[in-house]
């Protein structure tokens, strides 16, 4: 079967131990929603979200093709080569390699940190890690503070001292280890495998990462009380392993922001519109991410492999090999590397601005 025109996804949220989604219900056109324990939007997932008391939902957080209902895991297995591209399957078969969310937090998340592609393979015999990466969004003031991030360790900090921390459960030690930064719309943040980090209360954000959920948690306890299982902490490595995750490499606070806070780099700019790099193959070889501004016509070649599309804002319509379709804000898509160049056209007074989301660097 030949797969040339994006494929209209689902939008699956996915439960968390952090509170929050109130803005992605706006987004989606329900200004009274409320938080709760599904402050994520998934995008592009073939990955199962890994909870604990909810193993029996084996396929939460994966999307499905809204037409049809499949998951787009098993289509892609049918037929990695015509979906992914030839070279991406030959080389990486059916795995796709990157998952995209959208994260609206209304607490801050627990201190954390995910492994790095070698600590993957070593302590979960992955060949995944889960280096990731935020770019901002918006957001709102959460009791009088602005969105904010905790990112990297203060000079200083060795396992020891962080692990002593943790067994006493002393959170403002803990957060005082790490560099705290306000974040405003469109600051793009690296987060390496290694890295501890927490995204602050009232961020909204895109997220692009390596496709998996290994979270190590130092927090026993989330700000709004959720009592956080042994296995949500430690991921089942135990809690002296989990230690091994870390990077305890000291960095001063203007190294860390000038190695992980990522400029946009502008491709094109015209009257059609404009396209942005917001995080590419020269910071991370793991993904990329662009943002499409559309006020007029504008074409994108995604050239001859898979990609993601969200539409952030907008409507209008999208056109590809003979075909077209209505695209409008909130929309996702898988786009098959068949798919080749893109033609976007907005409405009248209602650009559209998407995000195109890309795999590993070929």
């Amino acid at each position: 079967m030949e797969y040339n025109f994006p494929l209209l996804l689902d939008n699956p949220r996915a439960w968390r131990t952090y509170l929050g989604g109130r803005l992605l219900d706006a987004l989606h056109g329900n200004p009274a929603g409320e938080d709760s324990h599904f402050p994520e939007e998934w995008i592009l997932s073939v990955v199962a979200a890994r909870n604990a008391g909810r193993e029996h939902l084996t396929e939460e957080g994966l999307s499905r093709l809204a037409e049809t209902g499949a998951t787009l895991k098993q289509m892609i297995e049918a037929d990695p080569a015509a979906l992914l591209g030839s070279a991406h399957a030959a080389r990486s078969g059916a795995e796709l390699g990157v998952l995209v969310k959208l994260i609206d937090s209304a607490e801050r998340l627990a201190v954390q940190v995910h492994p790095n592609r070698q600590k993957a393979m070593e302590l979960f015999s992955s060949p995944y890690g889960k280096t990731e990466c935020w770019h901002i969004l918006g957001g709102r003031e959460i009791d009088g503070q602005k969105p904010y991030v905790y990112l990297g360790f203060r000079e200083g900090i060795t396992r020891e001292i962080w692990k002593k921390l943790f067994e006493r459960q002393d959170i403002q030690g803990m957060l005082g280890c790490l560099y705290r930064y306000e974040v405003n719309p469109g600051n793009t943040i690296l987060i390496e495998g290694g890295v501890p980090h927490a995204i602050g209360a009232g961020c909204f954000l895109a997220e692009i990462q390596e496709p998996t959920d290994y979270t190590i948690r130092v927090e026993r306890t989330t700000p709004s009380g959720y009592q956080v299982a042994d296995s949500m902490c430690h991921q089942g490595l135990g809690f002296e392993t989990m230690f091994e995750c870390f990077d305890y490499t000291p960095m001063t606070r203007s190294q860390v922001q000038s190695r992980w806070f990522i400029p946009a780099i502008t491709l094109r700019q015209g009257a059609g519109g404009s396209v942005k790099t917001l995080i590419g193959y020269n910071s991370t070889p793991f993904f990329r991410m662009d943002e499409i501004r559309v006020n007029q016509t504008l074409t994108v070649d995604g050239g001859e492999r898979f990609s993601g599309l969200y539409v952030l804002e907008g409507q209008g319509t999208m056109a590809a090999n003979g075909r077209s379709a209505p695209v409008k804000k909130a929309q996702q898509y898988f786009v098959p590397a068949g798919a080749g160049s893109l033609t976007f056209t907005a409405e009248p007074e209602n650009p559209l601005r998407l995000l195109h989301c890309f795999g590993a660097e070929i």
